[in-house]
């Protein structure tokens, strides 16, 4: 009696969990990919000439209009922002700055972050404004 042994390896590849989690990853990327590269969302005031586009250098303090201060993307409390530009001005002194603030802010909340910015040592500050035309 001879038997004939069914128990030969499948040399083929199931590609369906590789596509399952290609798609997870690209769906994640999609999500995530806006915050990142323009930030914390955050309510312009309107300029008719302006250059809303932060460079990836830049650095980019957000005011949104509960008063949260951003550092980047993170999130810093209201004293510790002098501290931090500090810090970030010593590793980086010619760095520039884009100050976006919420335009329902008072005047005086974001001239409070422009003068933490010139305080820590910061030569060029600038606000950011969203195009005329863009403005909602």
């Amino acid at each position: 009696m001879n038997f004939a042994r069914s128990n030969t390896l499948q040399a083929d590849i199931n590609v369906t969990p590789l596509v399952d989690v290609c798609l997870v990853l690209l769906i994640i990327f999609m999500v995530v990919m806006p915050t990142i590269i323009n930030g914390v969302p955050v309510k312009l005031p309107a300029a008719s000439h302006s250059d809303s586009g932060v460079p990836p250098r830049q650095l980019a303090i957000t005011v949104k209009d509960d008063g949260t201060v951003y550092l980047g993307a993170e999130a810093v409390r209201r004293e510790q922002v002098p501290t931090e530009l500090q810090r970030i001005h010593a590793q980086a002194p010619d760095r520039p700055v884009a100050v976006r603030a919420d335009k329902t802010l008072k005047y005086g909340e974001v001239v409070e972050v422009l003068d933490w910015c010139r305080g820590a040592g910061f030569a060029d500050v600038r606000l950011a404004t969203a195009r005329a035309d863009q403005a909602h």
